[in-house]
């Protein structure tokens, strides 16, 4: 716990069994009060090591994609009375040992939400970022950052912290259930203006790391910038898009008929 509120790691995997095992180790196990790993119909023995190391391990019948994986993810850590969940990668990209310091951001009460930056401080290069993934994030940054009004330093790590509040308050299920999820929780974010922290994380490109290669990194693109022109588009009241409808049937079912979350 940190200053009294429960801290969640989620985990959410696809064939992660190569690399789970260092990034559990380096997960700071006395901060944090429960560890999640939902396993999106995986073919390796991701689900038999996560459940030798003690891990939750939720898993899918199907695999239901990226997005999909994430709302079982958030959906469970809410169920079992997180206060702040942190979205981690077991692909070893992202440094574990930073959940403290995200959640301590969330626990201050002064941010809704705290991503783990790749751009700030100037490690993405060095820590072995394709130029080209480089240079469309940056792009990619620049036209969001105009479009929502915000001066974030990138929009695409996969390591985020999220308050419980704010995952309860998200229209989440309106959401994608491929790659674009996380731009669209972003969206949502801004839209509902959140408080958006950032801070400086490491990161490791090595064969075993997840990636997504150059053709769903071009539709990924498309459908971020999509995503993105919604927000200011939406508060003048140009359009209504599902997934900035504030209604009920819209956010995580934690208990809901139709959304069992998989044990």
């Amino acid at each position: 716990m940190i200053d009294g509120k429960r801290i969640a790691v989620v985990l959410p995997a696809y064939n992660a069994a190569r690399t789970l095992v260092r990034t559990y180790a380096d997960i700071p196990k006395d901060l944090v009060d429960d560890i999640i790993l939902t396993d999106d119909a995986s073919a390796d023995e991701t689900v038999a090591l996560a459940r030798s190391l003690g891990i939750h391990t939720i898993r899918h019948d199907r695999n239901r994609g990226y997005g999909g994986n994430q709302k079982t993810c958030y959906a469970a850590a809410i169920a079992r009375g997180a206060d702040i969940v942190v979205m981690l990668h077991p692909d070893y990209q992202y440094s574990p040992r930073l959940v403290p310091a995200m959640a301590s951001m969330i626990a201050s009460g002064e941010f809704d939400v705290v991503l783990g930056s790749r751009i700030l401080g100037g490690g993405a290069l060095k820590g072995g970022m394709p130029v080209w993934k480089y240079v469309a994030n940056r792009a990619l940054t620049f036209v969001q950052n105009l479009l929502g009004g915000q001066k974030l330093s990138e929009y695409h790590s996969g390591y985020r912290a999220w308050s419980r509040a704010a995952l309860l308050h998200l229209p989440l299920m309106a959401n994608s259930e491929d790659f674009v999820f996380d731009n669209q929780m972003l969206a949502q974010a801004i839209y509902f203006r959140l408080r958006i922290g950032e801070i400086s994380c490491p990161t490791r490109y090595f064969p075993e790391a997840s990636s997504i290669g150059l053709r769903r990194s071009i539709v990924y693109g498309l459908g971020v910038l999509a995503n993105t022109a919604l927000v200011p588009l939406a508060r003048l009241g140009l359009v209504r898009p599902a997934i900035f409808a504030d209604v009920t049937a819209a956010r995580l079912p934690i208990r809901a008929p139709g959304f069992a979350i998989p044990e």
